[in-house]
């Protein structure tokens, strides 16, 4: 099927094509490429990123925020960014199980994904997918990552909103996180509040966070939610859809462009290079009595850039 077959089936609404679109993409089988070029790029679909520590509980803050939004008469894509399988780097699918009751439901579409060795808690491919599902017309793309730690800062050069969820216990991750999640974030989540300490850890959140407020425009919220039984989760979307004209002002948007553009122009630069070349160039270059790694390093620097 040639990329502008389908495409028109995306645009048209099929999650067939929808998901065979973003296989092909994942595997870079031939023609991607052409598929992505032709993408129209719509402005108007909303890409939230929501990270945090391991056990906060994102897939289900993730999957009553579908029911939230789905009630809001919204179109709903997730990608759930799973660890990789160390058999065969597909994603385990956790986050598939949590939200079964979705995947028949037509204003919705999960898919999950692999970080296929990817150190920033996102899969390889992930800005590519996400214009894909700009291009299928949804309103919101919920991207769930890993969470992996402070590596997850590149979830901020995606998503037009990042939610970092958090647990009253979290005070110790906090302190560790504080030089980079806790400045990605333009809201944020304390799950688990019907817990002991969570008035208390809320409290203290907002003096941890006094001194990043001059890197916003305004004081970041903080909204505490119950996941497993809905509480709080009415707030949460209502602040989502309230932040339209903050997050898509003309300079964050230009940001954000740029973050995509540059990680988009390094990988194809980078493709040039694998590391069986460059093990079969050290081979032949390291045995000379003159060599010198970062000299050796500058040279194929050049070499790729070409």
């Amino acid at each position: 099927m040639n990329a502008s077959t389908l495409l028109a089936q995306i645009e048209q609404g099929s999650q067939k094509a929808l998901a065979r679109a973003v296989s092909f993409v994942e595997n870079e089988a031939p023609g991607y490429d052409a598929l992505l070029a032709r993408l129209p790029h719509r402005q108007q679909c909303r890409v939230v990123g929501i990270t945090g520590p391991p056990g906060a509980g994102k897939s289900t803050l993730v999957d009553g925020l579908i029911g939230q939004l789905i009630d809001k008469g919204k179109k709903v894509a997730v990608l759930c960014v799973d660890p990789s399988s160390p058999f065969n780097l597909g994603a385990v699918l956790g986050d598939r199980i949590r939200m079964s009751q979705w995947y028949t439901h037509p204003q919705v579409f999960i898919r999950s994904l692999a970080t296929r060795g990817s150190l920033g808690g996102l899969h390889p491919k992930i800005i590519e997918i996400t214009e894909l599902m700009r291009a299928a017309g949804f309103d919101y793309v919920l991207v769930e990552t890993v969470g992996v730690g402070q590596s997850e800062v590149e979830i901020a050069g995606l998503a037009d909103t990042t939610l970092v969820v958090l647990v009253p216990e979290a005070g110790d991750e906090v302190q560790t996180m504080k030089a980079g999640l806790m400045e990605i974030a333009d809201l944020f989540v304390v799950n688990k509040a019907d817990r002991p300490g969570a008035d208390a850890f809320v409290k203290a959140l907002r003096a941890m966070l006094a001194p990043t407020f001059g890197t916003h425009r305004q004081e970041v919220p903080i909204v505490k939610t119950v996941a497993a039984t809905g509480a709080g989760l009415d707030v949460l979307s209502n602040h989502l859809e309230e932040a339209v004209p903050e997050q898509l002002g003309t300079d964050r948007r230009l940001w954000l462009l740029t973050e995509r553009a540059y990680q988009l122009v390094q990988r194809h630069r980078m493709q040039s290079l694998s590391k069986e070349v460059l093990m079969a160039r050290l081979r032949a270059a390291s045995t000379q009595p003159d060599f010198n790694l970062y000299r050796f390093a500058q040279s194929q620097f050049y070499e790729t850039a070409l």
